[in-house]
């Protein structure tokens, strides 16, 4: 007791890039969020630790989403017990996390995370380097400090996220002025910008996301240093990259967010296309055609595959190797399946794409030269592989954006829509040539087989 009461006596006040903090409270009539609009589950989390004797509060994107009329996809509760002690009250709970431990309680199939308020990485009664706890670019790589409310809101990324919302009293705390930047649709960075963004590069995506999602503004401090620090997105390890990434491709507003990414340098090495594009305008359009897709389906709550989202960015590079490999010499399908394979390999490294969709990236790209064939059986054999759907979309992108033939896409469209004596008159013939060279060779086999029956007539006769 008399340690704690010697630490909270004179610790320094360490905060993040020294952002001064002033407590603000919100009263309902003012936000208007009433607890009847909070998840049960997160309400269950939130009443469980106030029961127990600890804080708890609604935080971070929830707290924010809520204010801004929008249903939140998940709840964050941030609390001043320690995961032990969390862990302890809730049966259906686990630790998780080794940057910064976090616990997950479950209800039925929902999960809300919980954390342990933060503190600064370095205090006063402990003499420990906090260099320990980064890399030599500056990211933070253990964050297992805990603190007070003040200094976990200090320790978020921005101060629309730094609000912490009672389901108690229906009272918001503010202490970074969140509440107004939200009202201005400002998304401002908490502390000095250079020293935040090297402690976590990826804050420098999450703001362009953010921006693009909630319809604000960068502020001009929060945007300055972005272009020059965006190379320390090559030290995050890549899973992190590229769960960060799938946030900002299925937002919804993929395609400013991308064109945001352009226009700050914050695209180099994250997507080979994103370089491409901006030499390859038939790429561009194509890119462009794919992302705007993806929102509007988002934005209508339709299901989006992120292996067929993945295999649109990346499909030019393909097409560009498989093109170079083509005039190297190799046969059409072995020249496209070492363009995909390269492709994947490279961008595993860069974003570590998960395994799971390899197969569906693979077989979209492996489907689209059976497109071009419309003889035989083989439409037929295509039409009833069951990932035709999504390779047929993709085609159609292709045809949109000039890289095939509209009426390529339009035969599809209505092979696919017709009967079976439909779909056969449809079948295009073989070619004149081809005609020629079968008959030629059934010629070639008839005479053959009429001289073999002379030499037998003769020798039977002799």
């Amino acid at each position: 007791m008399i340690r704690k009461f010697l630490h909270k006596v004179f610790r320094r006040k360490t905060t993040a890039a020294d952002a001064v903090a002033k407590l603000r409270i919100i009263p309902l009539k003012q936000h208007g969020i009433s607890r009847d609009q909070i998840n049960a589950c997160a309400l269950k989390v939130t009443t469980g630790l106030h029961q127990a004797g600890y804080s708890a509060y609604i935080v971070g994107g929830a707290a924010r989403d809520l204010l801004l009329g929008l249903k939140p996809k998940d709840y964050d509760v941030a609390t001043n017990a320690t995961p032990e002690e969390i862990r302890a009250i809730f049966r259906r709970s686990r630790i998780i996390g080794r940057r910064f431990r976090l616990v997950h309680v479950m209800c039925g199939a929902e999960t809300v995370e919980v954390s342990t308020f933060r503190g600064p990485l370095t205090t006063d009664n402990d003499n420990k380097s906090s260099s320990k706890h980064t890399d030599q670019h500056g990211r933070l790589l253990r964050d297992n400090v805990f603190g007070s409310q003040e200094e976990d809101a200090i320790r978020r990324d921005f101060t629309i996220n730094a609000l912490f919302y009672d389901p108690t009293s229906e009272e918001i705390r503010d202490y970074l002025n969140g509440y107004r930047d939200l009202k201005d649709k400002r998304l401002r960075i908490i502390g000095h910008p250079d020293q935040r963004y090297r402690e976590d590069p990826v804050r420098m995506l999450r703001a362009v996301r953010l921006a693009a999602k909630l319809e604000m503004q960068i502020d001009l401090e929060t945007a300055a240093p972005i272009g020059d620090l965006a190379p320390l997105l090559q030290n995050v390890p890549p899973s992190r990259l590229f769960d960060e990434m799938l946030k900002l491709l299925l937002s919804g507003h993929a395609l400013s967010c991308v064109v945001d990414l352009r226009a700050r340098g914050l695209h180099h090495g994250l997507f080979p296309m994103l370089d491409v594009i901006l030499e390859q305008p038939m790429g561009e359009r194509f890119v462009t055609l794919a992302l705007k897709s993806t929102d509007e389906r988002i934005l209508q709550n339709k299901p989006v595959s992120p292996g067929f989202l993945f295999a649109a960015l990346l499909w030019h590079e393909v097409l560009s190797a498989w093109n170079t490999y083509q005039k190297t010499g190799e046969k059409l399908l072995p020249a496209l399946y070492k363009a995909m394979d390269e492709t994947l390999s490279i961008q595993h490294k860069q974003l570590a794409i998960p395994r799971r969709f390899d197969a569906v990236i693979q077989e979209i790209w492996a489907m689209q030269p059976r497109f071009e064939v419309r003889v035989g059986r083989k439409p037929f054999r295509l039409i009833s592989h069951p990932r035709f759907r999504a390779a047929y979309d993709f085609m159609l992108l292709r045809c949109e954006s000039g890289e095939l033939d509209s009426e390529l896409g339009q035969w599809w469209n209505k092979f696919q829509d017709a009967d079976h004596d439909e779909r056969e008159k449809m079948l295009i013939g073989p070619t004149p040539a081809k005609k020629r060279r079968r008959s030629r060779s059934r010629k070639k086999t008839t005479d053959s087989s009429s001289t073999e029956v002379d030499k037998t007539a003769q020798e039977k006769s002799s």
